[in-house]
């Protein structure tokens, strides 16, 4: 059988690959805080028909020798943690981290997970929590009767009391930084969690040790660029078409072999 069918189809593979990761990266375009992916590829092993450098039956080395490559596959997706726009929402609990860091947020079991989406609200015990009810870490409370809720620039988070003049503070936002973000795993609902390939988390106040500001009354954008997108997803077809093609042609040439 050619080797040239099950080449093409290792194309066609990583083609279709690359379309689902431009897919969630358009279904995602609205998205707060969402990241987009690339995908990562590389080409299989090589068969060796002619070791380079090996000798010629004139005595010579081979200078080039004889390889012929098995395809290409899909080995990794990374995520861009580019800076996505910022929009104005006016609410003081919805925060832009602008730079690099992360919201801790206290999963239900006990474990911590990292988000870039600063939509906040109070729940009915007054605690910070984030659009699926997930308190911040460390946990942040303001009372119920709170007037004028402020978070500044360094994650302070104050409010004022019917009858007060002098504000209270509830605690400090932190952010988490790692060594490589891109190491972290995706949980879905804007999570993710720490891996050995992320780096251990350094935590501390914001406009710390290289970590960013927030932005009260923010919110950070998908980081989707949708032309960049269009642009990937018809290179995407137009690779699977060309490596169809290829399944096509080898295939025409087996049946002109067959009927020899």
């Amino acid at each position: 059988m050619m080797r040239a069918l099950y080449i093409a189809k290792t194309g066609m593979d990583a083609s279709q690959y690359q379309l689902d990761v431009v897919s969630n990266n358009l279904a995602n375009v609205n998205t707060i805080g969402f990241k987009r992916s690339r995908g990562v590829f590389e080409d299989l092993y090589y068969q060796t028909l002619r070791q380079p450098g090996g000798q010629l039956a004139n005595g010579n080395a081979n200078p080039t020798g004889l390889q012929v490559g098995t395809g290409a596959a899909a080995v990794a997706s990374t995520r861009i943690f580019a800076q996505g726009p910022g929009q104005q929402t006016g609410q003081s609990l919805d925060l832009q981290i602008e730079g690099d860091g992360f919201f801790r947020v206290l999963q239900a079991d006990g474990t911590t997970a990292y988000t870039r989406n600063g939509q906040f609200q109070r729940n009915p015990n007054g605690d910070v929590v984030n659009p699926d009810g997930l308190p911040l870490n460390p946990n942040i409370n303001i009372p119920a009767t709170a007037q004028q809720i402020t978070v500044s620039a360094a994650g302070v988070v104050q409010y004022t009391l019917a009858g007060a003049t002098a504000p209270q503070t509830a605690g400090t936002i932190q952010l988490t930084t790692f060594v490589n973000p891109q190491g972290l795993q995706s949980l879905g609902s804007n999570l993710y969690l720490q891996t050995g390939a992320s780096g251990d988390p350094q935590d501390g106040n914001p406009m710390t040790d290289d970590r960013g500001s927030i932005r009260s009354g923010f919110l950070e954008s998908s980081n989707v660029n949708v032309t960049e997108e269009l642009v990937n997803m018809i290179t995407a077809q137009r690779s699977y078409e060309m490596n169809s093609r290829a399944v096509t042609t080898a295939d025409q040439m087996l049946q002109k072999l067959s009927n020899l």
